[in-house]
């Protein structure tokens, strides 16, 4: 899905001064990164491993995983295309409102797409391939994991496919490596894109049974992923942190209020407590305002205005005070008046809730 995606600063050229459109916290201070990629610049003249095994292998024994049980992909994105590939023509259910990408890459390999809005339907699916998005993207939902871990133990007929990208946002345990293990009907994703903060280098995994990921890997384009976001990847990895024991098992952690974000040695590591209460504060001031918030257990909301459009809301804000939201009426089963933000310093929080007053008094 090219069009549509939520982050679309590119559209705007340099009037948004806020972004809470993309659920990645803001004004990040990669510093570090491009000094570092800056010195390693020679990289560019040479082609990447035509297989990112490097990072794989480090992955994988911070994870407790067998190299083969992984596969880095250019973002999480392209592991979502992969998957449809392996499993072309099949039954895709997808539990949604969620990230259109799922929809997309089964549709482009000819699979029989169903919608479901809870997971207590999968048992009664007749699909194969189950997609779903934990936290579900744009509802910040966590799915219990003992109820998801019970269902795909009953369902070992259909492969489930789920993607943690957020899973470092989220205040609720998610799925772990240790959960694929005797599990071959399970493929978790994640996104190093997200857990550095780093979107504009695109790199992801997934992880799963080796029959699996092998499969994936002879779909893999060569060179898929690039030099640079390979070395950013071990620059990262070298210096540990959060990319070990709890955190990559999926516990929540806590950090700096003022940002949501804490510096930790030579890089920023993501607070989800910190960033979740500002949400639930966000939360709280747009319910007061009579805008309708779903329940939410990481740093983005999803809202609907009781009056007038997402679109026009978000041209409003654009416009008059350079800030950018997600208009959501392109997820699945969402209407026009749904948006989604993610929370953002308290500072810009309040900007937000008072422009908010502000078109809602229009």
């Amino acid at each position: 899905m090219i069009e549509g995606h939520g982050d679309d600063l590119f559209r705007f050229e340099g009037r948004v001064r806020i972004n809470f459109s993309s659920n990645i916290p803001q004004n990040v201070n990669h510093e570090e990164l491009i000094r570092h990629l800056c010195e390693r610049g020679s990289l560019v003249g040479n082609y990447p491993e035509p297989e990112p095994k490097s990072v794989e292998r480090r992955l994988a024994q911070l994870l407790g995983l067998e190299p083969e049980s992984v596969i880095v992909t250019n973002g999480a994105t392209e592991a979502i295309y992969l998957i449809a590939h392996l499993f072309e023509g099949k039954r895709s259910a997808i539990v949604a409102p969620t990230f259109r990408e799922y929809q997309d890459a089964a549709k482009v390999f000819a699979h029989r797409v169903s919608f479901i809005s809870s997971i207590d339907e999968i048992e009664a699916s007749d699909a194969d391939i189950v997609w779903l998005c934990n936290p579900n993207n744009p509802t910040g939902e966590v799915f219990c994991r003992e109820r998801l871990l019970s269902i795909i133990d009953r369902c070992r007929e259909k492969v489930f496919v789920i993607d943690q990208a957020y899973a470092l946002y989220s205040v609720k345990r998610v799925l772990s490596a240790e959960d694929i293990a005797g599990r071959d009907n399970v493929v978790i994703l994640h996104s190093l894109t997200k857990e550095y903060m780093i979107p504009g280098l695109r790199i992801g995994y997934a992880i799963g049974s080796a029959g699996v990921m092998d499969a994936l890997r002879g779909l893999r384009m060569p060179w898929s992923v690039n030099a640079l976001a390979i070395e950013a990847a071990h620059f990262f990895l070298d210096r540990g942190s959060r990319m070990s024991g709890s955190r990559m098992r999926g516990n929540a952690d806590d950090g700096n209020a003022e940002s949501g974000n804490r510096n930790d040695g030579n890089r920023e590591v993501i607070s989800a407590e910190e960033l979740h209460r500002e949400a639930l504060r966000l939360s709280c001031a747009l319910s007061a305002l009579g805008v309708e918030v779903a329940h939410t257990d990481c740093n983005f909301i999803l809202a609907r205005l009781q009056k007038g459009r997402a679109a026009e809301l978000k041209m409003w804000l654009v416009e008059n005070y350079g800030i950018l939201i997600r208009d959501a009426s392109n997820f699945e089963g969402l209407t026009p008046a749904h948006f989604r933000i993610a929370a953002q310093s308290p500072q810009e929080n309040d900007i937000f809730i008072k422009c908010m007053q502000e078109w809602l008094s229009l």
